[in-house]
C-alpha cells in the first residue's frame, strides 16, 4: 500500500474499504431510514420495545410484507433496527431518527430541499451557479425563491435554519441588551423572528429589518400578528446591489446566519458598508455557526456539512466558515473583534466590532 496511507490513516484496508461503501450506498441507507420513519415503522418498533415479529408490524403499519422486508434489512446493515431470532427492536440509533429534533430537522432539510438538487453538485462547482435550485424553478438564488417553495421544503427549509438560530436567539438577546442599545438594525432579518423576540424584551426600543422585499413579505405578516408593527419597521434592500448603503444612526447592527450565504468577497464588501455605517459607538454584533469552534463532534458534523447546499442549491459561491477565515475577512474590512462569545445554542458564536 501507498506510504501515505500507511502514515495517515489509522483503518485497516478492508475497514476503509466498507467504509467507502457506506459513502456509496449513503443515498439508499437515507432514504430508507426517512421511509421508515415516515411509514410509521420506527415508531411501532419504539412503542413496542418488547420487539415486534414482521406479522406484527404488518398489521401495526399496513405496509406489505415484501415492502417491510426490503427495509428492515437495510436497516440492519445501517444498525437503525437489531433482530434478535423472529423479533425485531429499535436501536439507539432508530431512535434518535425518530425523536430527535436535530435529526428530525437535518433530515426533513435534506429530503425536501436538497435531496433532488445535489444531483448537479458537480456542475455547481464547477459553473459556480446553484445548478440544483432548478428543480424547484429559475432563480439566481434559493432567497428571493423562499416564499414560493413548495409548502414541505418551505416548511423543512425554516424549520432546519431557524433550529439552529432559535435555540440561541433568548441568550443574544440578553447580551445585547446589556449594551444598553435604543436603535437595532437586523440585517437579513428573515421571518422577523429575532427581531420580535428584542421587542418584546424591551418594549422601549426601536428595531429596523433590513432585508430582500421577498423576505419581508414573511416578515411583515408575522410582525402584524404580533402587534409589532410599531416597534418594527421595515427597510426593503438588497446589500449587494452598488447603490445600496448601510442606513445610519443605529447603536448595534446585527447579523445573525447572513454572512455565510455570501462569497469572501461579497463578505467583505457588506462588512464594509456596515463599517461606513458605524461610529465609534456603534457595535456590529455577528452571529454565526462556526464549524471549528464547536463542543461535540455532531455539531460541527452538521455545520460543515451544509456548504454542499449553499453550493448547489442557495448560491453557488458560500459556505460555512471556518472562524480563522472569517475573522480575516473581517480585518480586511477593517474593523476589530473586541469580544467572541461562544456556545450560544446549539452551535452559535457571537462577536462583537467595533470600528478600527
Amino acid at each position: 500500500m501507498n506510504r501515505f496511507f500507511e502514515e495517515n490513516d489509522t483503518c485497516s484496508a478492508l475497514e476503509a474499504q466498507y467504509n467507502a461503501q457506506r459513502i456509496a450506498f449513503a443515498p439508499i441507507i437515507f432514504q430508507t431510514a426517512r421511509s421508515m420513519r415516515d411509514l410509521g415503522v420506527l415508531r411501532a418498533l419504539y412503542e413496542h420495545k418488547e420487539g415486534m415479529s414482521l406479522e406484527a408490524l404488518v398489521e401495526e403499519t399496513g405496509l406489505s410484507l415484501y415492502g417491510l422486508i426490503t427495509l428492515l434489512e437495510t436497516a440492519l446493515s445501517a444498525d437503525i433496527v437489531k433482530q434478535k431470532e423472529a423479533l425485531y427492536f429499535i436501536t439507539k440509533t432508530g431512535y434518535f431518527l425518530l425523536n430527535d429534533p436535530m435529526t428530525i430537522a437535518n433530515m426533513n432539510y435534506n429530503h425536501h430541499v436538497n435531496y433532488q438538487g445535489l444531483f448537479w453538485l458537480d456542475k455547481a462547482i464547477v459553473s459556480g451557479k446553484p445548478e440544483g435550485l432548478k428543480v424547484f424553478g429559475s432563480w439566481e438564488s434559493i432567497y428571493p425563491a423562499l416564499s414560493s417553495l413548495p409548502e414541505e421544503a418551505q416548511q423543512s427549509w425554516f424549520r432546519f435554519d431557524h433550529f439552529y438560530s432559535d435555540s440561541a436567539f433568548a441568550e443574544a438577546v440578553q447580551k445585547l441588551l446589556v449594551l444598553k442599545p435604543k436603535r437595532i438594525l437586523d440585517v437579513g432579518g428573515n421571518t422577523g423572528k429575532f427581531s420580535m423576540l428584542v421587542a418584546k424584551s424591551d418594549t422601549q426600543l426601536h428595531i429596523s429589518i433590513m432585508d430582500l422585499p421577498e423576505q419581508l413579505a414573511l416578515a411583515k405578516e408575522n410582525i402584524q400578528k404580533e402587534g409589532l408593527d410599531k416597534q418594527i419597521s421595515l427597510l426593503p434592500a438588497n446589500v449587494l446591489s452598488p447603490e445600496h448603503l448601510f442606513p445610519k444612526g443605529f447603536d448595534i447592527i446585527w447579523m445573525s446566519q447572513f454572512l455565510d450565504c455570501f462569497s469572501e468577497e461579497m463578505i467583505v464588501m457588506i462588512l464594509s458598508k456596515a463599517k461606513e455605517a458605524m461610529d465609534e459607538h456603534t457595535r456590529l454584533c455577528i452571529m454565526e455557526p462556526f464549524w471549528d469552534r464547536q463542543r461535540f463532534e455532531t455539531s460541527a458534523y452538521c455545520i460543515i456539512n451544509t456548504s454542499p447546499y449553499f453550493t448547489a442549491m442557495a448560491n453557488g459561491y458560500s459556505k460555512m466558515y471556518h472562524s480563522k477565515d472569517f475573522i480575516a475577512l473581517i480585518e480586511r474590512a477593517g474593523l476589530i473583534i473586541e469580544a467572541i462569545d461562544d456556545h450560544l445554542g446549539v452551535c452559535q458564536s457571537l462577536l462583537y466590532l467595533k470600528r478600527s
